[in-house]
């Protein structure tokens, strides 16, 4: 199973915050950062110094970085039109090397729209502009050099694009989400990976059920997606450690016990070999709320993700 860091940077943190995880997860061996993509706090965060843009962050951390990979979960469609999208992911991409993954999402949190003057449109609208931004990134990317592409939606058209520039290398696209009709649909077509975000075992095992169906109705072998979950992660050598770590985060230790991987190296292997045996997930993001806590991203790597491999 691989571990994969993903931060929540809106809740406040600076570039060089997220940088500073970044290179610590890079050194750990972990596979991968990633960052959400919202433009404000939830909870009671203060947000300070406030949020920074997914992909501008993204690009910093292309040039800061090395090896690992880089990307969001996820990406909101209500954020930004899908031409300039694709432009934006693909220089990134090529920025880095060819690291880079996108997961692309519908948008949900009304209130970040309203904070700063972006439309947020009803759900089934949400939906099909969704629907279309997937169509038309995966489009661009794919039309070869020297051919044009066209598309003609209710929400967007495309006429006559170049659908430069290319991304280094075919970046892989990520679609996640609790919906149980559309979005196994739109992974079945679009995803190489699926992602369950912060949802229990059972919860889980339905909507990947309902991807292979989905997957069967197209014709498509749903081998072919990775299977991965979001889990909030707070590990310690004992449980004082655990405790004042999850008071360090703002979390309650017996909420975090009961839907993330809290406890002890063992506990938390033990609970990752659970959802790997109920679910077949091969691949996990670990939700670290405490981003100057740069000892944990380390210890993970280091008692954790080793009995993960063996």
């Amino acid at each position: 199973m691989e571990l994969r860091i993903f931060t929540e940077p809106q809740q406040g943190a600076s570039y060089d915050d997220l940088l500073a995880v970044a290179r610590t997860a890079e050194a750990a061996g972990y596979g991968a950062f990633f960052r959400s993509d919202h433009y404000l706090k939830m909870g009671d965060a203060t947000g300070l110094p406030g949020p920074t843009d997914a992909w501008i962050t993204l690009a910093g951390l292309a040039r800061d970085t090395h090896t690992i990979r880089l990307g969001t979960l996820m990406t909101a469609a209500t954020f930004r039109h899908p031409g300039p999208l694709a432009i934006s992911v693909a220089q990134v991409d090529q920025m880095s090397g060819g690291r880079v993954e996108f997961g692309l999402g519908a948008g949900w949190f009304e209130a970040e729209h309203t904070a700063y003057g972006l439309p947020f449109p009803a759900t089934v609208e949400r939906f099909d502009r969704y629907a279309e931004q997937l169509e038309i990134v995966t489009g661009l990317w794919g039309t070869p050099i020297g051919e044009t592409y066209d598309f003609e939606g209710r929400y967007y058209r495309l006429a006559n694009s170049p659908a430069l520039p290319k991304p280094a290398h075919d970046i892989p696209i990520l679609v996640g989400g609790k919906g149980r009709k559309r979005t196994p649909a739109l992974a079945a077509k679009f995803a190489d990976e699926f992602n369950l975000p912060f949802v229990d075992v059972e919860t889980s095992v339905d909507l990947l059920a309902r991807v292979d169906a989905a997957c069967a109705e197209i014709g498509r072998d749903p081998a072919e997606i990775t299977r991965s979950a979001v889990l909030v992660v707070c590990a310690g050598r004992d449980d004082a450690e655990v405790a004042r770590r999850a008071a360090a985060m703002g979390r309650k230790l017996d909420e975090l016990r009961r839907d993330g991987l809290t406890g002890t190296p063992a506990e938390v292997v033990d609970r990752l070999g659970a959802w790997r045996e109920k679910t077949g997930i091969s691949r996990v993001y670990l939700q670290v709320l405490d981003l100057a806590d740069l000892d944990h991203v380390e210890f993970v790597a280091a008692e954790v993700a080793p009995q993960l491999r063996s």
